[in-house]
C-alpha cells in the first residue's frame, strides 16, 4: 500500500485558506460611494477611520493624533541652548575659584592674572577662547574648565555623530586620533561614491572598525548618508533657532572644539557632501521648542531631528498629495514613533488596500483608484436592497415571484442554456448531456455545456432610460448621493432580474452622456451651469430606435427645468431663464418619446415653480407622470414605478 505524509504547506501562501474577508471593507466602501462619495476618496475614508467591526484597530486618523501629540511633547521637552546655559556656568565657577585662589596673594602676579580675569569679553566664546592658554593658578578652576571643554567636546561631537557621547566618555589622544581617522575613512568613501568607485565590501570594512560610532547599524552607504544628514540637518536647523547672539556665541564654541580636536576640514567636507546628497531635508529652517529644560546641543540636535522625523510621517499618515498610498509611509519611522501596534494597525490597513485589489474589487488606472465591476455588481446590490427595505411590507422580497422561471408558452423544443435564460431547465435533457460526455462514469458530474432550457414562446422585453441630473445644484440641494444609488439599484435590478431588458443611464448637465456602470460608481457631479434635457432625451431616443421590439421606459431624475439645448453646430448653450428655444426644441424630443409610445414619468427633487410648470406641461403632453419623492425614497419611487411599468406590460400580454 501506498504511504502517505502529510505536513504544513511552505511552498507560498496556502492555496485552500479562504480568501481574506474584505465583506466589511468593501461595504464601507460602497456605503460612502452611495452617499455620493468618490471610490477613492470612500477608500481613503475609511482607511482614515479604522477598520469596520474590528475593535481597537486604529485607523489613520488615531495615528496621525498620536503623531501630532509626540511632536508636542519633544517640543515641550526643553530649550536649545543648554549648552550655552552649561558652558556659562562652568566658566564662571571656574574663574571664581580662581579668584578665591588669587585673593590671599598680596603680589603683583596676582593682581595682573585678576585684571586679566576682569577683561575676560561678555561673549561666552571669546572668554573660553582667551583662557585656553590661560595658567591656572587653582587647581580647582583648572579642572573646572577642563571639565568645560569636555562638554564641550562631547556634545559638539555628540550632535554630529550620536554615537560619539559613549565613545568620548573617557577621552584620551588615541581616542581623539581614532575619531579623526574614522571621519576622514568617511569623507574618502564618500569621495569614491561620488566617482562611482565605492562598493560594498568598502562599506562592510568600514562599518567593522567604525561601526561603534554608528548606534543605528546601517546596512550600506546610502542608509548612513541618510542618518548622518539627518543629523546634520537637524544642527543646522538648531543654529537656526537661535538668537543671533546665541548662534554667534555656540557658533565660535564649536569652532574652537573641531580646531582644538584638528576635525575642523573633515567636518567640514562632510557637512558639504551631506548637504549636497540631501538638500530636501529643511537645512537652516527654525523649529520653536517651549520647554524649561535647557537642553544642550547633542540632546537638542536628538530632538530636532526626531520632530523632522514625525513631520515626515505626519504627512505621510495624512495622504493629502496626488497618488498618495499607504507603501509610502515608513514601517520603519512608524515604529521608532509610536511602537509595535502601531505597525500592526498599519500592516492591517495595507493589507485591507491589498486585498481589495488583489481580490478584483479595486484597480488603478493613471494613478487614480476606482471600482471594478466586480465591485460596481455588489454596490448595486446593496443599493437595490436599501431600497427595497424602503418598501411596504407586501411588496418586499423578489418582485414577480409567482412568474419565476416563466418566459412564455412552452413550445416543446430544448436548446443549451444561455447566462441569463429565465426559461425552465429540461432535467432530463441535462442529465442525459452529462451521461453522454462522462462516458457512463459514477458519479455523474453536471458541467455548464450540460445544461438546457425548455424554449418558449418569444417574450418582449423592457428599453429602460434612466435620465439623471449631473448639475452642481444637485449637490447644493443634497440630492446627488440618492440619485446616484438610485441608478446603481435600477441597473443592478434590471441586469440580475430581468436579462432580457435592455437598460442605458444617461447623465446630462451642459451636455449628456451614457454612463457605464463602473463610470457610475465613481461618477461626480458637474460643477458647469446648464440642465441639457434636450441632448438626454435626444441620446434616449437612440436607445429605443435600437430596441424596436421592446417596450419603452423613461424615467428622468432632475431638481430642476432645461436651461440648456445642444446648437446645430453640436454645442451646447445655455441661458438661464430658460431661453424659448431650449423649451421649443426639448418639448420637440417629448413630441417625439411620445410618438415611440415611450410614457416619460419624472421625479422632480425641487419645487420651483418653473420646474413644475414645465413637467406640468411634459406629462399634459406625453401622458406620463410626475412624482416628488424626498431625496431618501428616490430609490424606493423609481425601482417601484419601473417593477409596476413590468406587471402592467405581463398582464397585458397575459
Amino acid at each position: 500500500m501506498s504511504r502517505y505524509r502529510y505536513g504544513a504547506y511552505h511552498d507560498g501562501p496556502d492555496p485552500l485558506a479562504p480568501p481574506y474577508d474584505v465583506r466589511s471593507a468593501l461595504d464601507a466602501v460602497g456605503d460612502s460611494v452611495l452617499d455620493g462619495t468618490r471610490a477613492d476618496e470612500a477608500l481613503r475614508d475609511m482607511l482614515r477611520r479604522g477598520l469596520p467591526g474590528v475593535r481597537d484597530r486604529r485607523g489613520l486618523d488615531d495615528l496621525l493624533r498620536e503623531v501630532r501629540e509626540r511632536r508636542r511633547a519633544i517640543r515641550d521637552r526643553g530649550r536649545l541652548d543648554g549648552t550655552l546655559e552649561r558652558v556659562r556656568a562652568l566658566l564662571d565657577t571656574a574663574v571664581g575659584q580662581e579668584r578665591a585662589e588669587l585673593f590671599p596673594d598680596p603680589g603683583d602676579e596676582a593682581r595682573l592674572r585678576e585684571a586679566e580675569l576682569d577683561a575676560l569679553p561678555d561673549d561666552t566664546a571669546q572668554a573660553v577662547r582667551r583662557l585656553s592658554d590661560y595658567q591656572w593658578r587653582s587647581d580647582a578652576a583648572r579642572q573646572t574648565f577642563e571639565q568645560l571643554k569636555d562638554l564641550l567636546r562631547r556634545d559638539v561631537l555628540d550632535a554630529q555623530f550620536q554615537g560619539m557621547r559613549q565613545a568620548m566618555q573617557n577621552p584620551d589622544p588615541a581616542a581623539m586620533e581614532r575619531v579623526k581617522d574614522m571621519m576622514a575613512a568617511l569623507n574618502q568613501m564618500l569621495d569614491a561614491e561620488a566617482r562611482g568607485e565605492h562598493t560594498p565590501e568598502d562599506f562592510d570594512r568600514f562599518m567593522q572598525e567604525y561601526g561603534d560610532f554608528f548606534p543605528e547599524q546601517p546596512r550600506n552607504l546610502d542608509e548612513l548618508v541618510d542618518i548622518l544628514a539627518r543629523r546634520a540637518a537637524a544642527m543646522d536647523r538648531l543654529m537656526a533657532s537661535l538668537s543671533p547672539e546665541q548662534r554667534a556665541e555656540l557658533a565660535d564654541l564649536m569652532d574652537q572644539v573641531m580646531q582644538d580636536a584638528g576635525l575642523a576640514l573633515e567636518m567640514e567636507r562632510l557637512t558639504g557632501a551631506l548637504r549636497a546628497r540631501r538638500p530636501d531635508l529643511g537645512w537652516g529652517v527654525p523649529e520653536h521648542m517651549t520647554g524649561d529644560t535647557a537642553l544642550g546641543v547633542g540632546d537638542a540636535t536628538s530632538a530636532l531631528a526626531e520632530l523632522a522625523d514625525l513631520a515626515e510621517l505626519e504627512a505621510a499618515l495624512a495622504q493629502d498629495y496626488p497618488g498618495a498610498r499607504l507603501d509610502d509611509i515608513d514601517e520603519d519611522a512608524v515604529r521608532r514613533a509610536l511602537g509595535r501596534r502601531a505597525v500592526d494597525d498599519l500592516a492591517a490597513l495595507r493589507r485591507i488596500e491589498a486585498e481589495l485589489e488583489r481580490q478584483g474589487y479595486l484597480r488603478r488606472r493613471r494613478g487614480k483608484l476606482e471600482l471594478t465591476p466586480k465591485a460596481v455588481r455588489r454596490l448595486g446590490e446593496t443599493a437595490l436592497r436599501r431600497v427595497f427595505s424602503q418598501l411596504d411590507g407586501d411588496r418586499q422580497g423578489d418582485h414577480d415571484q409567482q412568474d419565476a422561471g416563466k418566459a412564455g408558452e412552452l413550445t416543446g423544443a430544448t436548446r443549451p442554456w444561455r447566462f441569463g435564460d429565465e426559461q425552465p431547465l429540461d432535467v432530463v435533457a441535462t442529465v442525459r448531456n452529462a451521461i453522454r460526455r462522462t462516458a457512463g462514469e459514477r458519479p455523474v458530474r453536471l458541467a455548464v455545456d450540460d445544461f438546457e432550457v425548455q424554449e418558449t414562446e418569444r417574450r418582449t422585453g423592457a428599453a429602460v432610460c434612466l435620465l439623471v441630473d449631473l448639475s452642481y445644484s444637485m449637490v447644493l440641494r443634497g440630492t446627488w448621493g440618492a440619485a446616484k444609488q438610485t441608478a446603481l439599484a435600477l441597473h443592478s435590478l434590471v441586469t440580475s432580474k430581468y436579462p432580457q431588458d435592455a437598460i442605458q443611464i444617461v447623465g446630462f448637465s451642459n451636455y449628456a452622456r451614457t454612463l457605464h456602470p463602473t463610470e457610475m460608481a465613481g461618477l461626480d457631479w458637474d460643477m458647469v451651469q446648464g440642465t441639457n434635457l434636450h441632448h438626454a432625451l435626444m441620446i434616449a431616443g437612440r436607445h429605443l430606435d435600437r430596441h424596436p421590439d421592446f417596450e419603452p421606459i423613461v424615467l428622468i431624475v432632475t431638481d430642476g427645468e432645461p436651461t440648456a439645448h445642444l446648437r446645430p453646430d453640436g454645442r451646447s448653450r445655455f441661458d438661464y431663464p430658460p431661453s424659448p428655444d431650449t423649451l421649443v426644441l426639448t418639448m420637440s424630443e417629448v413630441d417625439k418619446m411620445t410618438r415611440r409610445g415611450a410614457g416619460m414619468n419624472f421625479f422632480m427633487l425641487a419645487d420651483d415653480r418653473r420646474l413644475v410648470s414645465f413637467v406640468e406641461e411634459v406629462a399634459r403632453r406625453n401622458g406620463g407622470r410626475v412624482f416628488a419623492p424626498d431625496a431618501e425614497r428616490l430609490g424606493e419611487y423609481v425601482v417601484s414605478d419601473y417593477l409596476r411599468v413590468r406587471r402592467s406590460r405581463r398582464r397585458a400580454a397575459g
